[in-house]
């Protein structure tokens, strides 16, 4: 998920303004680290949206204040993304979800009930269960900070694994990319607001019916948080192929077009916004009439943005013209 101190200036690779800490261990340093204890098939070598257990589906996602929301973001806003975020990477497993756990950092009275409200909306909205959790009390004037598990029930033929992409399959990803974080971006003032950017920023839709219906035809899905770039990259690390991605396929909405020109440095800047929820897949092209007929039946656009190939990493071509890959290809704690 991306940071909020944010910026859209249009330029690839550069949306977000980050602090450098010389003496912090970088997330993926810590999870490299965590691979040595992690050594249970079920932890999927921490390479995957979720462990998957006895045929369940099980992650956790947190969201801190001032990283993944602004401090005036609404309290019902921030349940929302709470249980959203979790649930998108269930969605990228093509599970059933059953309940959530919440860890939750105590602070104002009424915004605590105002978060409960919230809470139990989008869990009726989803048709999950609360099981349980934990509460803390946190100092006064301390950034509020959040955590929930959510388990889901593994699709009958597996949880697609994002290491699964093979050299041939065709790439998609569903909906549009970019409007969340052109939502932050309004959020901030940065922008003239619009409601469809607004909606993608404060209460992203996890893709649950879709990854569960299509599960069975896909070789390697996932949720794209951190934005496409980086994690089709990581798909194609994960699986030892070379991504080969079109720029110029790359679902943009009306909304974000309104706002910005479709040029190639638009393109790349919602390719690294991240908070997108969508779904980055890969399937035979044999499958291409299957997923077509499931996505229509759902009404969720699915888009044909590359393919996989012998090599490693990602490719980037705007209109058969090669370019180079930004330094930046999204958001990394």
């Amino acid at each position: 998920m991306f940071p909020v101190a944010a910026r859209w200036d249009g330029s690839p690779g550069i949306f977000y303004t980050q602090t450098s800490y010389p003496h912090r261990m970088s997330e993926a340093d810590f999870i490299a680290r965590l691979r040595s204890i992690a050594v249970d098939p079920a932890a999927r070598g921490l390479n995957d949206d979720a462990a998957v257990w006895d045929g369940l589906v099980l992650t956790h996602d947190m969201i801190v204040e001032g990283v993944h929301f602004l401090p005036d973001d609404t309290p019902q806003d921030v349940a929302w993304k709470l249980v959203a975020v979790n649930l998108s990477d269930l969605a990228a497993k093509g599970a059933a979800p059953v309940g959530v756990l919440v860890g939750y950092s105590l602070g104002d009275a009424a915004w605590d009930a105002a978060f409960a409200d919230g809470l139990d909306l989008v869990l009726r909205r989803f048709g999950v269960i609360l099981l349980g959790g934990d509460t803390v009390r946190v100092p006064a004037g301390a950034p509020r900070s959040f955590g929930l598990t959510a388990i889901g029930r593994a699709p009958p033929g597996g949880a697609p694994p994002r290491s699964g992409a093979r050299p041939g399959d065709r790439i998609w990803v569903t909906g549009s990319i970019g409007n969340a974080g052109l939502g932050l971006a309004m959020r901030l003032g940065q922008e003239a607001a619009n409601e469809t950017c607004l909606a993608a920023y404060n209460r992203p839709q996890p893709q649950l019916t879709f990854g569960q219906a299509i599960a069975p035809h896909v070789h390697a899905m996932m949720d794209v948080s951190d934005g496409l770039l980086i994690d089709a990259q990581r798909m194609a690390i994960a699986s030892g192929c070379q991504f080969g991605l079109m720029i110029e396929a790359f679902p943009l909405s009306a909304a974000l077009l309104a706002v910005r020109p479709d040029i190639i440095d638009t393109r790349l800047a919602a390719a690294t916004a991240g908070d997108d929820y969508q779904l980055l897949f890969t399937a035979d092209p044999a499958a291409a009439t299957a997923i077509g007929e499931i996505a229509a039946g759902l009404n969720v656009a699915v888009t044909a943005i590359g393919h996989a190939g012998v090599g490693e990493g990602i490719l980037l071509t705007h209109r058969a013209q090669r370019v180079a890959v930004p330094a930046r290809l999204g958001f990394m704690h």
